[in-house]
């Protein structure tokens, strides 16, 4: 391994784009990449991590969480991962499904006598899974402070009529998808989203990574820092109707994100706190061999549901159970091919699970850019890594491209 840096306390701190954290031999490029980064000012504050066949071969982490660069960004620090969440949230369904608690063809109301109306009767887990569940948001008003709250927030959701017929097609579900499948978790359990992560996924696989964050981990948890703007680009002829409600209900911003409030609810769609090592651990549950998933049911995650254009984002998606499935259509196409999930959080967080590689890929940050999913940060650290794994194969994406 590649020598380890030791940070600086918080009283000597002075701001480096030097990483800390170990490569595996042949990833000595990935660390190069972040310094580069950090030095350029694209991060304040990074950490990425990946593994290959089981064996971790980058956890790297660089610059400051702070705006001023006051304090570093160390082993521990975390941050607020936005939509990682969501892949976190659906890893504990699929958790339950093979634990023969859930079954993912069975409707949301056999678990949960709030879906028990004609309207929403027929929604499967599996739909709310992938994104087709046709309950993208909240009828409007709605505020943030119903959001927080757990039962009256899943009252409003399931007063929701479905916005298209569930199973038809995707519309992202931009945060009730936290919500259904909480809604899942808590009934088929007995526990609340948080406590089943804690209890049967973050603490069996010692992953740093919590729905919402202790009020003890505040002074460890990174300053996000917003982008300039949103970039959700749309075919100039796609109706963004979907998308300004999804988005609009609840509006989020990111100061919410730091608030006492925030990190005191249970939002398994957007508030998931962690770093790159945490997602990381969750992630490889999706890889052949997983302690925590059966083989079948992870595989099972990477089986089409869904595709076309998302009825929210407006873009060609792909969709298994809480991972979209990279392909050369959507916005994944950068990627190699292979049997590849993929998801991000707003701001450039992200992460890959390559089945067919048996590579394992996260990233987080506290500088959002201004990509709604993934970002030239990001794809600057993936690519890194493919070409170290597979070069002929990166190669070959980025000669057609």
């Amino acid at each position: 391994m590649s020598r380890s840096d030791t940070p600086l306390s918080d009283s000597t701190f002075r701001p480096s784009a030097e990483p800390s954290g170990t490569t595996a031999p042949g990833f000595e490029a990935v660390r190069d990449v972040l310094a580069q980064q950090v030095a350029a000012g694209a991060e304040v504050g990074a950490s990425v991590a990946a593994s290959l066949d089981g064996e971790v071969v980058v956890d790297l982490w660089a610059g400051s969480l702070d705006a001023a660069g006051t304090r570093p960004w160390t082993a521990d620090t975390v941050v607020n991962v936005w939509s990682i969440s969501k892949v976190v949230s659906a890893i504990a369904v699929l958790h339950l499904i093979g634990r023969g608690l859930v079954d993912a063809s069975a409707p949301l109301s056999r678990y949960s006598d709030r879906f028990d109306r004609p309207a929403l009767r027929e929604i499967t887990v599996d739909q709310a899974l992938s994104h087709s569940a046709g309950i993208p948001g909240w009828n409007q008003p709605f505020d943030i402070d119903t959001f927080y709250d757990w039962d009256a927030s899943g009252d409003a959701l399931a007063q929701v009529e479905p916005w298209w017929e569930p199973g038809t097609a995707s519309g992202y579900h931009v945060a009730s998808y936290g919500r259904l499948l909480g809604e899942v978790i808590e009934r088929a359990s007995g526990l609340r989203p948080k406590d089943y992560l804690a209890e049967h996924i973050a603490g069996p696989l010692d992953a740093d990574f919590t729905f919402g964050l202790a009020e003890a981990a505040t002074d460890r948890a990174a300053e996000l820092l917003p982008p300039s703007r949103v970039r959700i680009p749309t075919a100039p002829d796609f109706d963004r109707t979907m998308l300004r409600k999804a988005f609009g209900a609840p509006a989020m911003t990111v100061d919410l994100a730091m608030t006492p409030q925030w990190r005191a609810a249970d939002l398994g769609a957007v508030n998931g706190h962690g770093n790159a090592r945490s997602i990381l651990r969750i992630a490889q549950s999706l890889q052949a061999g997983s302690p925590l998933l059966a083989d079948a049911v992870a595989e099972d995650a990477f089986r089409r549901r869904v595709s076309g254009v998302d009825n929210v984002l407006g873009t060609p998606l792909t969709w298994g159970a809480g991972i979209a499935l990279a392909d050369a259509s959507g916005p994944f196409g950068f990627l190699p091919a292979g049997r590849i999930g993929v998801w991000g959080g707003w701001g450039g967080s992200l992460v890959v699970i390559d089945r067919s590689r048996r590579l394992t890929i996260a990233y987080a940050m506290n500088r959002m850019q201004d990509d709604l999913i993934g970002s030239p940060s990001a794809r600057a650290y993936v690519e890194e890594i493919y070409r170290a794994v597979d070069p002929a194969a990166l190669a070959a994406v980025q000669s057609s491209s």
